[in-house]
């Protein structure tokens, strides 16, 4: 995502100045993701019960369009990198965290597989990731990282250029129209699985979603986010060029879940049946 260079040291801890509410920038980010933090991140994630939470979803999704060269975007840790490659996607995993993306790569031999992974600024995406893709992953809730409208229309337009005419983007977020509207509420069944680690919203604003995520060490860090409504990242989507756009709650369609934790947005290039 965001372009960071510095590799930061081991006890380096986040810093937000004397006021945390007032940091509103994409690049804060950068420094959110102190080494002692992503080396917790798993422990909020627990890859075994995610894996069982979402199943075969985004594989079922991506080989029932025919898609193969899948772009990885905001890899974290690795997750979704390992699962594609483990069924058979040829992937790449880009981040703009490098501490990010030494543990995915970490994670990846763990597993068995070699991530191939490229430090890259979404903004500037196709300047540092070369080719075109059949799909783009963006999930995680991580496109929430970007506050400027600029940033998150540049980098939509950056992930457009580097699909194949018939590609697709796969986007999520956490619901925060629900958390906006009604306060913060949780099923706990996916994404963050980790049940010794508690994850919440400790500020909401319109323009601000400040997580805190505690630990069984006792030990807490913090993110700073942009809390996007689902309606506005759908029009984003949609100013972008993306023509068809579907949207899940929590693997299921709309209807079946009225208040997921998850939106997840199917964003396609093309109608079926263009000759685009």
């Amino acid at each position: 995502m965001v372009d960071t260079r510095a590799v930061f040291a081991p006890d380096q801890r986040q810093s937000y100045g004397n006021d945390p509410l007032s940091v509103r920038e994409t690049d804060k980010y950068t420094s959110e993701y102190v080494r002692g933090f992503v080396d917790k991140w798993d422990e909020l994630i627990d890859w075994d019960q995610r894996a069982e939470s979402e199943g075969r979803f985004f594989i079922d999704v991506l080989k029932a369009r025919g898609k193969h060269a899948v772009l990885d975007v905001a890899t974290g840790t690795g997750f979704h990198s390992v699962q594609l490659l483990k069924a058979g996607f040829n992937v790449f995993s880009a981040d703009g965290s490098a501490e990010m993306l030494a543990k995915a790569f970490q994670n990846g031999m763990r597993h068995d597989v070699v991530l191939k992974t490229i430090h890259a600024d979404w903004r500037w995406l196709n300047r540092d990731v070369h080719g075109k893709f059949d799909a783009i992953i963006c999930l995680g809730n991580s496109f929430t990282h970007l506050f400027d409208e600029s940033d998150r229309r540049r980098a939509l337009a950056e992930f457009y250029a580097a699909l194949k005419h018939d590609g697709i983007l796969i986007i999520d977020q956490r619901n925060y129209d629900g958390i906006l509207d009604n306060g913060f509420s949780t099923k706990h069944r996916y994404y963050y699985c980790g049940d010794q680690v508690v994850a919440k919203p400790v500020h909401i604003d319109e323009g601000l979603a400040r997580f805190e995520y505690s630990f069984p060490d006792g030990s807490k860090h913090n993110l700073n986010m942009f809390p996007l409504r689902r309606t506005y990242l759908r029009g984003l989507l949609e100013d972008s060029g993306f023509r068809k756009i579907h949207t899940y709650g929590d693997f299921l369609e709309e209807a079946e879940e009225p208040n997921p934790d998850f939106f997840i947005h199917i964003a396609e290039k093309t109608y079926e049946g263009d000759d685009a």
